[in-house]
């Protein structure tokens, strides 16, 4: 047996997806006539900030277009952040129009706020079980998609000494170097980053992770350590951000696409490992309420479980495909050790929203760069 598989399989990745609940049997999805005809009726989907690079997006959207042509996805706004996903809903609750989205993929932080100003609406898909008690709304409002480890992208062509954990960022060496793929003050990508600095500095999850997230990226920026441009995989490429701190997930498939120009290191720092979850919901105000609803059953069908993982990341079914050997051999081979995620610190709603409030309340304050 694969070593990889063996300490994947032997654990059941238990040790490193705090997650984790006793799995029920495995659910049956099921997807009625009536659901479909209705979602074909409306012959359109509209999603937001989904960039086809991240968490293998592009062949999850191709796959459902495949399962059901007479269904249109009209794709908003890829680079937008979860607070922008909000905003959509907020702006567009009166309009029927291509801009108001059907469906959001959002950081777990943002997910009960969201529900108690009541922009999103309960579903519960056939597979609803395997999804973990303590990643998802019991009414069904919002529940977890896939989750991923803050870590590092580096270019290898102009960074000599690849950093292994936080405190190595403010070194002279790295002057004009680290970056963040969003704006802190909405991005929850970002915002997490900053805790997991935070932690690194030996905070707890919560204001204290913001606030000392706050204060490293602060002398980073003072330094001119920090480039307030937007990392994603061309600008590590043309060298304006040569260290990005992001997800794993999108670092794996940044390196991938760039296949090797530039060479790219994808490191998990050895402190303040951050596993950040991302959850789907439902607008309140979705203009095919139908077709949201066939979305999601296909994202949580074992093909889009298996499209998520194609892109490095853990799909919220994880454990229960696990056990039932329904995932292939090839992708687990592809992942990451499972030693990096040993340390991984899972951090509550609670902690996550403290976290959340400080950063965003304190960035021009304290850091005042703008990140665009």
């Amino acid at each position: 047996m694969n070593s990889r598989l063996s300490r994947l399989t032997g654990r059941a990745f238990v040790s490193t997806l705090a997650l984790a609940i006793a799995l029920p049997g495995l659910a049956r999805a099921e997807v009625t006539e009536e659901m479909i005809a209705a979602a074909k009726k409306e012959a359109m989907l509209t999603v937001i900030a989904l960039p086809h690079d991240w968490c293998n997006y592009g062949e999850v959207i191709a796959g459902f277009k495949a399962k059901y042509p007479e269904i249109t996805i009209n794709e908003l706004n890829p680079d937008a952040g979860t607070a922008d996903e909000l905003e959509a809903i907020r702006t567009n609750k009166d309009n029927t129009g291509p801009q108001a989205p059907d469906v959001v993929d959002l950081g777990l932080a943002f997910a009960p706020v969201a529900v108690k100003e009541g922009l999103l609406q309960p579903y519960k898909v056939a597979s609803w079980d395997e999804i973990p008690d303590n990643i998802k709304d019991a009414d069904g409002y919002w529940y977890g998609d896939y989750y991923g480890v803050m870590a590092f992208g580096v270019n290898k062509d102009l960074v000599q000494n690849t950093p292994s954990q936080w405190s190595d960022l403010t070194k002279p060496e790295y002057s004009g170097g680290v970056s963040l793929t969003g704006d802190p003050r909405a991005s929850a990508q970002a915002i997490l980053a900053l805790m997991s600095a935070g932690i690194s500095r030996g905070a707890k999850p919560g204001t204290e992770s913001g606030t000392k997230g706050l204060e490293l990226f602060a002398e980073l920026n003072k330094s001119g350590n920090f480039v307030p441009v937007l990392g994603k995989a061309g600008t590590i490429a043309q060298g304006q951000t040569p260290i990005v701190a992001a997800w794993d997930y999108n670092l794996l498939a940044w390196r991938d696409s760039l296949n090797g120009n530039p060479p790219m290191d994808v490191i998990v720092p050895k402190d303040g490992v951050v596993a950040g979850v991302y959850v789907q919901a439902i607008s309140a105000y979705a203009p095919h309420p139908n077709a949201a609803k066939l979305w999601m059953e296909y994202l949580y069908s074992d093909e889009g479980q298996i499209g998520w993982l194609k892109g490095y990341c853990h799909p919220a079914r994880f454990n229960a495909m696990l056990k039932a050997g329904k995932f292939p051999q090839d992708l687990l081979d592809k992942l990451p050790p499972a030693e990096a995620y040993e340390k991984a610190i899972f951090p509550a709603i609670e902690e996550l929203d403290a976290n959340k409030s400080a950063v965003v309340e304190g960035w021009d304050k304290v850091v005042g760069a703008n990140v665009k």
